[in-house]
Order: structure tokens, then C-alpha cells, then sequence
């Protein structure tokens, strides 16, 4: 969750006089190094609710993860692993592996993108990841910096790159969701929009290569949901992209309402807008937070898993949520995109 948001909401608490129960941020407390990790089930809408809201995508499984270890929760990004494993990357740099629920069991493991004494929080700015499954190669979107770095699978070492492109993406509403495409290429979409007025467009970048090697990106304008930013996108076995969506709904206590969409790199055109189709929405009854991790798991049946992570924001009304979908693909509807430079 960007920054001015959350200094937005601080504000408002000193606004009000910080009545009892409506305290947002968790309090200070000794730092626990003890690391473990526990899922608890929570309840799943019935079929025709979940249905109603989800539309292709059933919800078969939601858990909140729970730990005792300080450096828990803050998840911005999440990508799949072998072995059906998870990796969550928080917006402070630090790294979880993890089997989700039914899949075969091996320990969780911790890390961080940076050793400690260079944690700083612009320096760890993590709000987006995607991995090549050939070589396991990571790259992080750091929002801070506007910048976007490669990693070796163990976070070992490190290449940075400011994308003159992403220059003047601000402080914090910057690089928020990207993706490593099959064909080599990278997709990446800013959080802010492209204007004070302006409540569905974002701009966007397709590089044909590695980012960080040079390549130079063609850029357009995402058009997403009206009032949602992009918080991740992953792609699909189709080669279109599933792009997940986050808006703050109420302040107090938060409240996050968010929305799933679909599009089709092939149809991104240099100057043009990007059209894309809302195909579900993540509001109540369903299980709901600042969901900001999207990952994609091919299933045997042709089928895909799709998971979702929230980011907590150091929130004692918030919590870490993880959701599991199911997906058959060819239920998406497909796009047309017009070849013509956008007017606006």
C-alpha cells in the first residue's frame, strides 16, 4: 500500500482525537525472532454467493497466516515456486517460502532481498515480483526508487535499474505490478494514474526484453477499473494476463474492496490504451483485505490454481489473508483491441 495513503489515514486518526477503538497501527512491541507459521481456515461463502461475485473463479479455499515472528505480514508480491511451494515478498524487503494448504508439506523458510544493515526502507520498497521458471532468476518492482532489480534465486546478488520511463512515477505510486511474460518479454504497470482527475487510467510499460540489461520499453496507458489501482498481474497458460486490482472502500476501521481482470499483452499498442475486462470482484461476504500478491499455478486438468496474498500494513484490523481460486480459462471472455494511437 503506497505511503501517502497510509499518511493519509494517520492524519485523519489525529483529526478525530484518536478515540479508544479506532487506533489503527499495531503497537510497538519487542521484536520476536521466533519463526513459525499457521493457516486458519475461515469461512467460505455458499456457492451462489461466491458465484455472484467471482464469476469463472471459485473460491475453494481461504486462510489467515499467522506468525509470531516480528518480521511476518506485509506481503506485496508473490510468485510459485517448484514443489507447489509459495514465495511472498513483503514491502520491507523480507522473503517467505511456503507450502500452502494441501500441497505436499516442507518447512517454511525466511530471508531478506538485502542484508539488514541495508534495509532501508526506500532501498526495500518491494511491491511487485515475477521469476523466470527456467533459470529462477527473480526481478523485484521497488516503488521507492522507481527502479526494478534482478536477483539470483537465493537473493545472493543484485543488478538495479531506474528505467528513464519510470522517472516520474512518484515516490509512491510507482511500479506496483509486473510480470516476466513467456515470450521474454516484462509488463509493467504504474500504481498512480495519469492524472489529478483521473480514476482508471495508468501508465504502463511493455519492455521486449530484461529490464535491467538495457532494453528499451514501449509504453501506453493500462485502463483499468474506475477508483482501483493495479496491485500485481500474473499470465495466464494462454498468454493472457489476470490483473488484480485494490481500492481503499472505508478508512475506519480499513476496508479494501478489490477486483480481478483480464487482458491481452498481444493486444498493447505503442501510445494506445490497453482494454481490459473485469471479471470478478473481491468484496464482502468474501473473505477480503489489501490483497496485493497474485500468483498462477498450472493444474493437470487444464485448469489453473490462482492464489491471493494481503498486505497487513502493520494493521491491528488487518490481517495476512490467503485465498485459493480455481479457474478454467476458457471461461474468460475475450478482448479486441483497436490498432490506433490513443487520442488522450
Amino acid at each position: 500500500m503506497a505511503l501517502p495513503v497510509r499518511r493519509a489515514l494517520l492524519a485523519l486518526l489525529i483529526f478525530v482525537g484518536l478515540v479508544p477503538g479506532t487506533l489503527v497501527f499495531e503497537p510497538g512491541e519487542p521484536w520476536n525472532e521466533t519463526f513459525s507459521l499457521r493457516f486458519a481456515p475461515l469461512k467460505v461463502p455458499s456457492k451462489a454467493e461466491r458465484s455472484a461475485l467471482l464469476g469463472p473463479f471459485d473460491l475453494v479455499g481461504a486462510w489467515a497466516m499467522q506468525s509470531p515472528y516480528s518480521g511476518f505480514g506485509g506481503y506485496s508480491a508473490l510468485v510459485p515456486l517448484p514443489e507447489q511451494r509459495l514465495m511472498a515478498i513483503s514491502d520491507s524487503g523480507r522473503i517467505l517460502t511456503f507450502s500452502p494448504p494441501g500441497a505436499p508439506q516442507i518447512a517454511p523458510e525466511r530471508g531478506t532481498m538485502l542484508p539488514e544493515a541495508r534495509r532501508r526502507k526506500f532501498d526495500v520498497d518491494v511491491e511487485a515480483a515475477t521469476r523466470d521458471p527456467a533459470t529462477g532468476t527473480i526481478w523485484l518492482a521497488r516503488e521507492y526508487l522507481n527502479a526494478i532489480s534482478r536477483h539470483d534465486p537465493q537473493f545472493r546478488t543484485m543488478v538495479n535499474v531506474q528505467p528513464a520511463a519510470m522517472r516520474d512515477w512518484g515516490d509512491n505510486t510507482g511500479p506496483e505490478a509486473l510480470a516476466r511474460l513467456t515470450d521474454g518479454r516484462f509488463l509493467v504497470l504504474r500504481e498512480g494514474f495519469t492524472g489529478t482527475f483521473e480514476w482508471r487510467r495508468h501508465a504502463a510499460l511493455l519492455f521486449p526484453g530484461d529490464p535491467v540489461s538495457g532494453a528499451k520499453p514501449l509504453q501506453f496507458t493500462f485502463d483499468g477499473s474506475t477508483g482501483y489501482s493495479p496491485t500485481d498481474v500474473a499470465q495466464l497458460p494462454d498468454g493472457r494476463v489476470l490483473i488484480l486490482m485494490r481500492r481503499l472502500a472505508w478508512p475506519l476501521p480499513l476496508r479494501f474492496a478489490g477486483r480481478i481482470l483480464v487482458a491481452d499483452p498481444a493486444t498493447i499498442r505503442a501510445g494506445g490504451v490497453w482494454r481490459t475486462r473485469e471479471v470478478a470482484r473481491l468484496e464482502a461476504p468474501l473473505p477480503t483485505d489489501n490483497f496485493e500478491g497474485l500468483a498462477i499455478e498450472p493444474r493437470a486438468d487444464g485448469r489453473v490454481t490462482v492464489w491471493l496474498i494481503s498486505d497487513k500494513n502493520a494493521a491491528a484490523t488487518q490481517r495476512t489473508l490467503l485465498l485459493k481460486l480455481v479457474l478454467d480459462p476458457q471461461r474468460l471472455p475475450r478482448l479486441r483491441q483497436a490498432r490506433k494511437k490513443a487520442r488522450d
